[in-house]
């Protein structure tokens, strides 16, 4: 497995890349960078490109409706780049209060545009006049719309590669499909290794079933909390908030699909408790409805058997990515965390 981190984007930016050289050496593998409705994604990436050497780097993710599908091309070619072939394209739908509340874009056909956007992508970096007649995207407008001035274009660089990795953020039956059959990766949240099977395995092998292997076995990239040794289980206790957020804040009654998750992994109960509270205003409460089990088995939190155990079932299930978030009081500590789960995902 690949061990990778996830960069917080609330703030604190340029102090934490200023540690990444340090995780670099510790034996890093991937950083992702978030794009919710902060500061954009692309121009901290770039950042991070300058600051590193070997360190892959990855959106995690992009937002498909906040940026033409030919403009994510172009910068998915800039940022491949700029750090000479290190990047990757993650991109997912995210969900309508941050599409129509923030972006006022209306969030329409997640799953069609998706094939669409990579479609595209894959035509943009291997230079082809591009001509793209999709329901969703055209290029040129077809006549009738515009001036009719429009003509097929090609990037004028030569990208670094033309097979740009394309990561998609999925846990809907359908898109998970989708993505098996057309991306290189797979990025689901709450990732439950015992149940994964169970939610998600149809829809990954429907999509298999229909994957070019040109492109290769499919990525998997679980997140984990990190925090190993004997007194360290209190540390599960910080997911509270997030899953909450998640399960509770994220969209509406009938529109969150974090919340149908929890319900797709048992928790039907659960769900409905932490979404009421958790509308209501009533946070801490919701936090405080969310089953342990859940908290305990997506982490890597515990005696160093345990978090062994842990990985170990993580990579049967089939993770190749693992996204940690390690937990300790200092940075020389985070780093100890990530040279010990490198160490320890090389032997399960």
């Amino acid at each position: 497995m690949r061990i990778g981190m996830a960069l917080n984007y609330a703030g604190g930016f340029k102090e934490t890349v200023a540690e990444l050289a340090d995780y670099e050496k510790a034996g890093l593998d991937i950083v992702y960078v978030a794009e919710a409705y902060s500061f954009d994604a692309v121009s901290q990436l770039g950042y991070i490109a300058a600051k590193t050497e070997r360190l892959e780097i990855a959106s995690g993710i992009l937002p498909i409706y906040s940026r033409t599908p030919t403009l994510l091309a172009m910068t998915a070619a800039g940022l491949d780049f700029v750090s000479e072939g290190r990047f990757t394209l993650g991109i997912g739908a995210s969900g309508p209060q941050v599409i129509e509340g923030f972006h006022g874009v209306p969030y329409t056909a997640p799953l069609g545009r998706t094939r669409e956007v990579i479609e595209i992508c894959r035509k943009v970096w291997r230079r082809e006049r591009l001509q793209h007649e999709g329901k969703y995207y055209a290029m040129p407008l077809p006549e009738g719309e515009g001036t009719g001035l429009g003509k097929p274009l090609k990037l004028i660089n030569h990208p670094v590669r033309q097979d740009i990795p394309v990561l998609v953020a999925a846990i809907g039956p359908k898109n998970v499909e989708l993505t098996a059959e057309i991306a290189n990766g797979w990025e689901p949240i709450f990732y439950l290794p015992e149940k994964a099977a169970d939610v998600w395995g149809a829809s990954l092998a429907a999509g298999r079933a229909k994957r070019d292997p040109a492109l290769g076995e499919l990525d998997v990239v679980g997140q984990a909390a990190l925090a190993i040794g004997d007194d360290v289980d209190g540390f599960l206790e910080f997911g509270r908030p997030m899953a909450a957020l998640y399960i509770g804040g994220m969209g509406a009654k009938g529109k969150n699909f974090y919340n149908n998750l929890c319900r797709r992994y048992g928790w039907e109960k659960e769900a409905e408790e932490i979404q009421d509270l958790y509308l209501a205003g009533k946070k801490d409460e919701a936090a405080a409805k969310v089953p342990h089990e859940l908290l305990e088995k997506m982490s890597l939190i515990g005696p160093e058997g345990h978090v062994r155990e842990r990985l170990a079932a993580m990579k049967e299930s089939g993770i190749t990515t693992l996204n940690v978030t390690p937990v300790a009081g200092d940075h020389k500590s985070r780093l100890a965390l990530i040279e010990k789960v490198k160490a320890m995902a090389a032997e399960v």
